[in-house]
Order: C-alpha cells, then structure tokens, then sequence
C-alpha cells in the first residue's frame, strides 16, 4: 500500500499520491491539505513525479506546469 512518507509522519491524510522520478520518494498531492510533493519539487529541485494511483499512467513536470501520458 502507497503512503505519503511526510503525512505518515505528522498523523495527516492525503487524496492522491505522486512518486517523484529523481528519489523515489512517495507524496501528497495539490488536492490533499499539505501539498507535499509540490513542496518536495521545489526544496529538492526534483521536478518531475508520476502519479501512484491505480489507472493513471502520467508524468507532471512541476517546473513547465506540463503533463505527459504515457
């Protein structure tokens, strides 16, 4: 089962969940109330994450604001 490693941290919860493409690193999305993974993106300068849920099979650059399914 997928979790977002800072909201399991902290006791908070998510929506959807984002893997980054650089380290791997499982996180939050925009929708949930903390944003982890756009934070990741920019602290970590790590641009790109994948989506972890299930049927979706897309990439999001965080610095062009694109997407690219695949």
């Amino acid at each position: 089962m997928y979790q977002c490693d800072e909201c399991i941290k902290t006791g908070s919860s998510w929506l959807h969940l984002r893997t980054c493409q650089t380290c791997g690193a499982t996180l939050c999305c925009d929708s949930s109330p903390n944003k982890h993974a756009s934070k990741h993106a920019e602290t970590e300068n790590h641009p790109v994450a994948s989506s972890t849920e299930p049927n979706e099979r897309w990439l999001w650059c965080y610095q062009h604001k694109s997407i690219k399914k695949y």
